[in-house]
């Protein structure tokens, strides 16, 4: 079980870093390319079909995929970079029982990626919602739709945050976490696709976007799971490199 002192710690320490905001100023620059596209991108044929229903909207601002990737590499260097400062000392000091300094270390990034997530996907769909005013469409997307949207961002965020994560657990250093979680959530899913066709809808990218309720068609894949079973799989995603962290931490020296 994870101490609330502990927890409070560890939020503490990620609240009180630059590393925050330079991951907000990442979420306003993709939401700017966003609105760029909808003001001055066009088909091939110089239409904005791309736009032109609710189905392409929602595709459009369905922000998960990205949480994903974003929160997960933050997770990552949140964790990793304890090892590399060596703040994550007085952290194990302070907790003999290494998993619950661990489960707090993950809770912590988890309400990072949460927040990465669920920040990202309002500023795209305000951006979204804005650059439509300079087309012939307005904003078609249902309130229920939008909501949606955002409860997928956010769960994908905290997912990926944990994966990214568990990595940097056991890696240790920031630089090699990053490799690691790249490897993990941009390399091997393509690849595994590739050797495994029906692994397609199973990897993180699809799962968010499932998640988020987009229209198969509208997203340019085949298929796509159910919101449930989309979301006990992003958890495999993010629960198997955490657990092997945890393990990893428990078995080895501190530094």
């Amino acid at each position: 079980m994870i101490g609330v002192p502990l927890l409070r710690s560890e939020l503490r320490k990620l609240a009180t870093t630059r590393m925050p905001l330079a991951f907000v100023a990442v979420l306003a620059v993709i939401a700017a390319v966003n609105a760029a596209a909808v003001t001055w991108g066009t088909d091939f044929d110089g239409s904005k079909t791309f736009v032109s229903t609710s189905a392409d909207q929602r595709s459009l601002i369905a922000f998960g995929s990205n949480a994903v990737i974003i929160a997960g590499l933050f997770g990552a260097i949140a964790v990793a970079r304890e090892y590399g400062h060596g703040t994550v000392i007085p952290t194990f000091l302070s907790s003999p029982r290494r998993h619950r300094a661990v489960l707090a270390q993950y809770g912590a990034v988890a309400t990072g990626g949460a927040l990465i997530g669920l920040v990202g996907a309002a500023l795209t769909v305000l951006a979204v919602a804005l650059a439509l005013t300079t087309t012939e469409f307005s904003f078609m997307v249902s309130t229920a739709g939008v909501v949606r949207v955002l409860a997928a961002a956010t769960y994908a965020g905290a997912a990926g945050a944990v994966l990214g994560a568990g990595i940097g657990a056991v890696v240790r250093n920031a630089g090699g976490a990053v490799t690691g979680t790249v490897l993990a959530l941009i390399v091997a899913p393509p690849l595994t696709v590739q050797l495994i066709n029906d692994a397609s809808s199973w990897v993180p990218a699809p799962l968010a976007i499932a998640l988020a309720g987009v229209d198969p068609e509208a997203a340019s894949v085949e298929r796509l799971p159910n919101a449930f079973g989309a979301m006990v799989v992003l958890a495999m995603w993010a629960l198997v490199p955490a657990l092997i962290g945890m393990v990893t931490v428990g078995r080895r020296d501190v530094v």
